[in-house]
């Protein structure tokens, strides 16, 4: 199985910005999957794709974390080549700044079929990525009434469809280029409030 990106699309262009989307980086290292197994690592994750580079400190408080704790699963990523420093950031020397080393990521396990480690840890990380969204969905759910607004316009879909593979594959890359495109797009400068929002897609074979 080839997942679409995993957690949100990249960072949005900012206005008048080169809204050319940056390449999805393909994870066919068991040390990079066994890496995002992780709650706290892919929460992480998540928050540099979202808020952009950011120090341990910053991380720490948008996570509810102790700093030590988001510094040592930082040092994790970094080992594991998903997160890189940045030190044009930083103000002095104590300051370590953090951001993606790729926007998205994407894996198969039939490139690593041979590999069981790496097919385990696969299979752990896609566990706790689909765990995540079925968490967000339930969050959402539970307090939907209190955003009527965003109440409005949140949306879910599901549709029955008669495919073969290749034509499966031809469906998830035009929603994932859909995605990016909205997530590369220069940011208008409107004065509208935006917030994060998750949208994500499956597509697999199933039965009714």
């Amino acid at each position: 199985m080839t997942p679409l990106p995993t957690g949100p699309a990249p960072e949005p262009a900012p206005a008048g910005g080169d809204p050319s989307p940056a390449p999805a980086r393909t994870v066919t290292e068991a040390k990079a999957l066994a890496a995002l197994a992780h709650p706290y690592r892919a929460r992480l994750m998540d928050a540099l794709k979202v808020d952009g580079p950011s120090t341990a400190s910053e991380l720490a408080r948008r996570t509810g974390q102790a700093v030590g704790s988001a510094s040592h699963h930082l040092k994790v990523l970094h080992d594991a080549g998903l997160v890189a420093e940045a030190p044009e950031l930083a103000r002095d020397r104590r300051e370590r700044w953090w951001r993606l080393v790729a926007p998205r990521l994407r894996w198969s396990r039939h490139e690593f079929a041979e590999d069981t480690a790496a097919v385990a840890a696969a299979q752990a990380a896609e566990a706790l990525h689909l765990q995540r969204q079925f968490d967000r969905v339930r969050a959402w759910q539970a307090n939907a009434e209190s955003a009527p607004e965003w109440d409005r316009s949140a949306f879910a879909t599901e549709t029955w469809l008669h495919l073969t593979p290749a034509e499966l594959a031809e469906l998830g890359e035009e929603i994932t280029a859909v995605l990016v495109r909205w997530a590369q797009r220069p940011r208008p400068d409107d004065g509208g409030e935006r917030e994060p929002v998750l949208v994500f897609g499956r597509g697999f074979p199933a039965q009714p």
